[in-house]
C-alpha cells in the first residue's frame, strides 16, 4: 500500500459498513498516511480505521476516503478574487492558416525515439525545427495565435534556448498570460512583465517607466532605447545609477555592449570605481573592447612591456619574442579589471600576463613590433614555452575587439592542423574567431578546412556559419558525408554533423540530394548493414530540407510587414 494509492482512492466507503464511521471522524488526516507509508503490515491502523473483519489495507481505504470527503467538505469559499484586466492588444497580424496548423504541429512533435541498433528511422525531428520556424515567423512579424500560447510557453519553459524566440513571437499577450501560472515565471524575469513598452523616442514614457516600472520592465525598456538611441540609454541609465542596486547595477551594464562606443567611456570609466566586483569586472571588460579607450592604453603600456623582441639571434634569422610576466598584480591593475587570484591550477603570473595581453589594443603589439602584420607577428617564435600563453591572449583580445586581420592570423590556413597551427588549437576557440569574419569568408574557410580534415573536428565550427549555409560549405559537408558512407562506416559517428545538416543546409538542395538516398552495395570491407542506415539517414536529411521549405512558403502565403530576412549564425536560424 503506498501514498499514491490514497492519494487517488474515491468515496467508496458506500460498500463498507457504517460501525466505525463516528470513530473515524476524530481518526487524523497524518496517521492514515503514515501507516500508508509503513504498510499496514509494519504499523497497526490508527483507532476507526480497522474494522473487524475487514482486510485492513481495504480498511484503511475507506477510512482515507471518508476522511477526504471531511476534508473537501469542511473548505470554506473564498473571496472572489479581482478580474484580471483585457489582454493587451497585439498589432501584428495572424498567421496564415497553414503556418498555424504546422505550429501546432510542430509543438505537439516528439522527437523520434532511436530503434534498436541506434536507428532513427526516416522520420524529420519535429522539436528541432521549432527554433527555425520561430525565428521565421518572428522575421515576418507574425503574432502568435492565442490558443496555442499554452503550448507555445510550455515549450519554452522546458527548453531555454527556445526562450528568445518564444517570448518574441509570443508577444504581449504571452507575457499577460505568463503571470497566470507560476510555471511560466521565467517569462516575467527577462521581459517586460506583460506591460507594452513604449515608443523609445517618446521621453516623457520613456522616462516614467524608467522611474517606476519593475525591474524586468526597465530591462526591456533600456534595451529597446539602447538599440534606437545608444545615447539616450546611457543618459537614462546614468540619471539613477547611484541609488541602483548592486544586481540590477551588474545587469544594466551588460545592456551597453549593444552600440558600444567611445561616447560610453566616461561613463564606464566611473564604473571601475563601483562598489561591486563583478560590475567593475564588466566595465573594464567594455572599456577593454574600444581600442582607443584611456584603459586600452593603460593595458598596453603595461602588456608591451611584458612582451618584447629579443634582436640578439638576427643575424641568423633567429628573432623571437620574449615575454617577462608581471611579478605582482598592484592596486590600480585591480581597479582596471585584473583578477588577482587565478583559478585553481594556474600560476599567478600567467594569469596576470593573460588579462593584461588579452585588453591591450592589438594595433599596439604592430607598433611594438616594428610594424609586423598580425601573420608576421604570430608566425615569430615565442621564448620560455610562453607561446601558448600569449597566443591565447591575442585570440581572446582578437574576439573582444572584433579584429578579423588578426583572427586571420590566428586561425591560420585551413589546411593546416589544429594541433601545429598558430593561435590555439581548442576549436571553441576558433569557432570563436571565425566568428569575427564575414559571412563568406567564414563559410569559406570552413569548408576548406573540412575538405582537408574532414568532419570529425567541424562540428563546433559549423555552429557559428550563417544558416543557410553557402552553397560551398554545404557541398563541402555532403561530400565528406559521402565519403565517410563510401568508406563503410556507420553513420551514427556523424550524427551531430547530419543533425546540423538537416537544420542548416539550403532546403534548395533537396532534389540535388535525392541520389543519396538509395542504399549502395554492400563493400566486403564495410560494416553490416551500413549502407541502409546511410540510406535512412539521407532519406532524413531530404525530407528535413522539404519540410523546411514548406514551413517558409506557409509563412509566406499572406502578406506581412517588411521585415529583413537575411541569415543567422548558428543553426538555429531560418
Amino acid at each position: 500500500m503506498t501514498i499514491h494509492t490514497i492519494s487517488t482512492v474515491h468515496t467508496t466507503s458506500a460498500a463498507a459498513g457504517t460501525t466505525a464511521a463516528d470513530a473515524t471522524a476524530t481518526t487524523a488526516w497524518e496517521e492514515l498516511v503514515t501507516t500508508a507509508l509503513l504498510g499496514t503490515d509494519r504499523r497497526t491502523p490508527p483507532p476507526g480505521a480497522a474494522v473487524p473483519g475487514r482486510d485492513a489495507p481495504a480498511a484503511l481505504l475507506d477510512a482515507a476516503a471518508r476522511q477526504t470527503v471531511r476534508r473537501r467538505a469542511g473548505l470554506l469559499p473564498a473571496r472572489a478574487a479581482a478580474r484580471p484586466e483585457p489582454t493587451p492588444h497585439d498589432p501584428r497580424p495572424p498567421l496564415p492558416a497553414a503556418a498555424r496548423r504546422r505550429l501546432a504541429q510542430l509543438l505537439a512533435g516528439r522527437s523520434p525515439s532511436p530503434a534498436a541498433g541506434g536507428r532513427r528511422g526516416t522520420a524529420p525531428d519535429l522539436t528541432e525545427l521549432l527554433p527555425q520556424w520561430l525565428g521565421a515567423a518572428n522575421r515576418h512579424r507574425f503574432q502568435a495565435p492565442p490558443a496555442l500560447l499554452p503550448a507555445l510557453l510550455d515549450a519554452a519553459r522546458a527548453r531555454t534556448d527556445l526562450r528568445p524566440q518564444a517570448l518574441a513571437f509570443a508577444g504581449p499577450r504571452g507575457l499577460w498570460l505568463a503571470r497566470f501560472n507560476p510555471d511560466w515565471r521565467f517569462a516575467l524575469r527577462g521581459a517586460s512583465g506583460g506591460t507594452a513598452l513604449p515608443d523609445p523616442g517618446d521621453a516623457a514614457a520613456v522616462r516614467q517607466l524608467w522611474d517606476e516600472g519593475l525591474f524586468a520592465e526597465r530591462v526591456g525598456l533600456l534595451t529597446a532605447v539602447r538599440a534606437h538611441d545608444p545615447g539616450a540609454a546611457l543618459a537614462l541609465l546614468a540619471a539613477t545609477w547611484p541609488t541602483e542596486r548592486a544586481e540590477d547595477r551588474l545587469m544594466f551594464l551588460d545592456s551597453l555592449r549593444t552600440g558600444l562606443s567611445g561616447a560610453d567611456e566616461p561613463f564606464l570609466e566611473q564604473a571601475l570605481s563601483d562598489r561591486s566586483r563583478n560590475v567593475r569586472a564588466t566595465a573594464a571588460e567594455l572599456l577593454s573592447a574600444l581600442p582607443g579607450s584611456a584603459l586600452a592604453a593603460r593595458m598596453a603600456a603595461r602588456a608591451t612591456t611584458c612582451v618584447s623582441l629579443d634582436r640578439s639571434g638576427r643575424a641568423a634569422g633567429g628573432e623571437r619574442i620574449c615575454v617577462e610576466a608581471p611579478h605582482e598584480c598592484d592596486a590600480d591593475m585591480q581597479r582596471d579589471g585584473v583578477s588577482p587570484r587565478p583559478p585553481a591550477g594556474r600560476g599567478e603570473r600567467s594569469w596576470w600576463l593573460g588579462q593584461l595581453v588579452e585588453s591591450a589594443p592589438l594595433h599596439a603589439w604592430q607598433h611594438r613590433f616594428g610594424g609586423r602584420t598580425p601573420q608576421e607577428i604570430v608566425a615569430l617564435p615565442v621564448g620560455d614555452d610562453w607561446k601558448d600563453e600569449l597566443h591565447a591572449a591575442w585570440c581572446r583580445a582578437a574576439v573582444r575587439q572584433r579584429d578579423a586581420a588578426w583572427s586571420r592570423a590566428l586561425l591560420g590556413a585551413p589546411s593546416t592542423p589544429p594541433a601545429t597551427g598558430p593561435g590555439t588549437s581548442s576549436l571553441a576557440e576558433r569557432a570563436k574567431l571565425l566568428a569575427t569574419l564575414e559571412d563568406g569568408e567564414r563559410a569559406e574557410w570552413v569548408a576548406a578546412f573540412i575538405a582537408a580534415h574532414g568532419l570529425s573536428e567541424a562540428f563546433q565550427l559549423l555552429g557559428v556559419c550563417t544558416v543557410p549555409w553557402a552553397e560551398t560549405l554545404g557541398r563541402a559537408v555532403i561530400d565528406a558525408l559521402d565519403i565517410a558512407r563510401d568508406a563503410g562506416s556507420y553513420p551514427w559517428s556523424f550524427s551531430g554533423v547530419m543533425g546540423l545538416a538537416e537544420r542548416c543546409l539550403d532546403p534548395g538542395e533537396a532534389d540535388r540530394l535525392e541520389i543519396l538516398t538509395a542504399t549502395p552495395d554492400e563493400q566486403e570491407d564495410a560494416s553490416p548493414g551500413a549502407g541502409g542506415y546511410w540510406s535512412e539517414a539521407f532519406q532524413r536529411l531530404v525530407g528535413t530540407l522539404r519540410l523546411r521549405a514548406a514551413m517558409l512558403a506557409e509563412l509566406s502565403d499572406a502578406p506581412a510587414p517588411a521585415a529583413g530576412r537575411a541569415g543567422s549564425s548558428g543553426p538555429s536560424g531560418g
